[in-house]
């Protein structure tokens, strides 16, 4: 490859992996402390500080002098406000002040929820690049270490109980397949819940064929992973009675009174007198901008559990034939088919009601009788998906029981976080120092493929979203180490080639040839060592292995490619008259 080729390779490399570590940049040393600890909070904690924040704003703005240029902090007004001039056909003014802005909104409400939107969009997307980071391990930040069981005997047995007595004794017992898909499903309706109870980026994974590890940094309160961890997600279906709903409703417009609260709780006791035995008040919810689940009003429903939710295979998002709108099918198994079929039958033309934890997620007029496949319809795109991911994960479909729960303290974090960039700090300048001193000339060029060397390899792991942990730090310092090895065989061989008299493009050529195998069996030998370690490895061994993995490429591409290409630059551009790899060897 030409010369000008590799230079505009490295170039589009150095700015290829800028691009991986910018999210890291902004998050770890843009962003305010204050905004990062909110973001990383619930997105009902997100929600209230935004209203909270956008209360305060409208306040202070409204009490400037009409004359006043708009703060710096709220320009982002004038472009919604020059927008809104140009929806009503108005000409914008010369100049922007308080007095010029607020008339384009209808009230404080109309402002107050522009300023809302702006602080949601700002946090949301904030939470958004937190997961585009390089994050950092339990032993660096701190939090809880959570090992759970899955209990496949009480579901077996759970299983058997529900089946005619009749058929018990044929009872075949799980297959691994079997086995598998219900601990897919039990990682999922985790994952599902990762901010209902505030908790921060939990990483959720297995370990072997019935257990899965919770690692949720920043947190130390047992009690709020257990309720996260061992929730029900109970999905239940239901039989709308549509004849009491309308007694209810007639009696909410007579009494002027609020029926149930923002969390579905009944606040008027004297409702439930209205209710026949059998049936229940029931909040119907759907998510609002922040993706929490808003109160929407009310419905009756029947005590009776038509559907238990364990019974769906599946829920997938497809759209509607004739009206290209969002629809949601879910198969059933044979089981909960026969029991759907005979419901369905029995109610067609009334409400069926999809319950999640008390809280009515969907409603749908029955059609027709169904057995297995089923579509509920009227959603958007967003509550669509969002319906076929309760659907799929609203119960636990294997109980799960907590084994081991460990708490990490914050202050260990800080201090391994200090050590390690000491560590690293310190490793990296002694190389440096080494080399400066004993090849000179050659040394700077070994150095400055170091630096990119180590700025690769973060780049890399920030891209992947590499948890950072202690041993993975020990395998970037053995890296900064190793990285050097193949320069110091490229130089000692180009000591042989002056001792030689060969010319400065002959020492270089010769030196990087002949140099190049030996470098590569090694680096080769290492990096199937730390994939192995990878593969098999647990926890902190696998971090140490997969930091180790990257340095050798990026060592590889740095003290081969980038390397070669500064000696080139040298001899060819500086014209330099002279190589000096040592004290005692010079061209």
């Amino acid at each position: 490859m030409k010369k000008r080729y590799r230079f505009l390779l490295v170039l589009v490399l150095v700015a290829l992996a800028f691009s991986f570590l910018w999210p890291s940049i902004r998050w770890y040393f843009i962003v305010p402390q204050a905004d990062k600890e909110i973001a990383e909070s619930s997105r009902n904690r997100i929600k209230e500080y935004s209203q909270d924040q956008a209360i305060s704003a409208v306040d202070r703005l409204l009490a400037l002098p009409s004359s006043d240029p708009v703060p710096e902090a709220f320009a982002y007004l004038i472009a919604e406000a020059r927008s809104r001039y140009r929806s009503a056909g108005k000409n914008a003014p010369a100049s922007w002040t308080m007095g010029e802005v607020l008339p384009a909104w209808t009230g404080r409400k109309d402002f107050q929820a522009t300023i809302e939107e702006h602080n949601r969009t700002y946090f949301t997307e904030l939470k958004a690049l937190r997961t585009r980071t390089l994050q950092l391990g339990l032993d660096l930040r701190g939090g809880m270490y959570v090992v759970i069981q899955a209990d496949f005997a009480a579901l077996e047995k759970s299983l058997q109980d529900a089946m005619p007595e009749a058929d018990r004794a044929g009872y075949k017992p799980l297959t691994d397949a079997e086995r598998e898909d219900y601990m897919s499903r039990a990682l999922e309706v985790l994952n599902n819940r990762i901010d209902q109870f505030g908790l921060t980026e939990p990483s959720i994974r297995r370990q072997g064929g019935d257990q899965i590890i919770v690692e949720i940094p920043g947190t130390s309160d047992p009690e709020a992973v257990r309720r996260f961890i061992m929730g029900k997600g109970l999905l239940t279906f239901h039989i709308a009675d549509t004849a009491t709903l309308a007694a209810v409703k007639a009696y909410e417009q007579q009494s002027n009174t609020v029926l149930l609260d923002a969390a579905g709780n009944v606040r008027d006791q004297k409702v439930l007198e209205l209710l026949p035995k059998g049936t229940m008040l029931r909040g119907v919810f759907k998510k609002d901008a922040y993706g929490i689940d808003e109160y929407k009003g009310y419905s009756v429903l029947f005590e009776e559990v038509g559907l238990n939710g364990t019974y769906i295979r599946d829920a997938q998002v497809s759209r509607d034939n004739l009206t290209g709108q969002p629809v949601v099918n879910f198969l059933l198994t044979s089981e909960g088919g026969e029991i759907f079929y005979k419901l369905t039958s029995a109610n067609v033309g009334k409400v069926l009601a999809v319950v999640l934890d008390n809280k009515i997620k969907a409603q749908a007029t029955i059609r027709t009788s169904i057995r297995e496949s089923v579509q509920v319809e009227g959603f958007n795109q967003d509550e669509a998906t969002d319906l076929a991911l309760v659907l799929r994960t609203g119960s636990l479909p294997v109980p799960l029981a907590i084994i081991s729960q460990q708490a990490i303290g914050a202050s260990l974090g800080e201090d391994a976080i200090r050590q390690g960039i000491n560590a690293s700090l310190l490793g990296l300048g002694l190389v440096v120092v080494f080399m400066l001193i004993y090849y000179r000339r050659g040394g700077l060029n070994a150095v400055i493929a170091q630096v990119l060397n180590l700025y690769f390899m973060v780049a890399l792991l920030s891209a992947f979203n590499f948890t950072l942990t202690l041993a993975a730090i020990a395998g970037l310092v053995l890296t900064v180490g190793m990285a050097v090895d193949a320069s110091v065989l490229i130089f000692e061989r180009m000591k042989e080639e002056i001792r030689l008299g060969k010319s400065n493009q002959a020492v270089v050529k010769a030196g990087f040839d002949r140099a190049f195998w030996a470098i590569a069996d090694s680096n080769i030998t290492t990096f199937i060592a730390a994939l192995v370690m990878s593969f098999f490895g647990k926890s902190s061994i696998k971090g140490f292995a997969v930091t180790l993995a990257v340095g050798i490429v990026s060592s590889m591409f740095t003290a081969v490619f980038v390397s070669r290409l500064i000696f080139d630059f040298n001899l060819e551009v500086v014209r330099i008259k002279h190589l000096r790899v040592s004290w005692r060897t010079t061209t």
